[in-house]
């Protein structure tokens, strides 16, 4: 019995519903900005901050300086280890892929299929579900 109230105690929380401060800053609508998002989210500095320095990263890189319709993988990085984060690849599982749930306890910024989403104790912090998309690796931090 015990580990059934872990199970449900452990699914009861599929995810946080966070803009990472978006809508505080006055923006409006939907962008993918996910990488902003799990930054402020994951560090606690502010969207704008997180905004400003991932779109200087993205034109410095050869790209638009604008951070709204994503970010490169490898230009995340740069940014993320200029933080003091480190890359890791996902734990393997005999027959499924990792997901948010399978993340180490504390804060990580989990890499997924087109998307970059900050997870605390296994939880994705999120604007939409992404728990059960699969996690290539993920970013913590040293």
């Amino acid at each position: 019995m015990t580990q059934l109230l872990a199970d449900i105690f452990d699914n009861a929380f599929a995810y946080v519903n966070d803009d990472g401060g978006r809508a505080s800053t006055g923006r409006k609508g939907s962008a993918g900005d996910c990488g902003v998002r799990a930054l402020a989210i994951a560090t606690g500095a502010s969207y704008s901050d997180c905004y400003a320095e991932l779109s200087q990263a993205n034109k410095n890189a050869g790209h638009a300086k604008s951070a709204r319709n994503g970010i490169f993988k490898d230009v995340y990085n740069k940014v993320l280890s200029r933080h003091g984060w480190v890359w890791h690849p996902a734990p393997k599982f005999d027959g499924r892929k990792a997901r948010c749930s399978d993340m180490p306890r504390g804060t990580v910024i989990a890499r997924q299929s087109r998307h970059f989403v900050a997870v605390i104790d296994g939880v994705p912090h999120d604007t939409f579900d992404s728990s059960e998309k699969m996690v290539y690796g993920y970013w913590a931090k040293l």
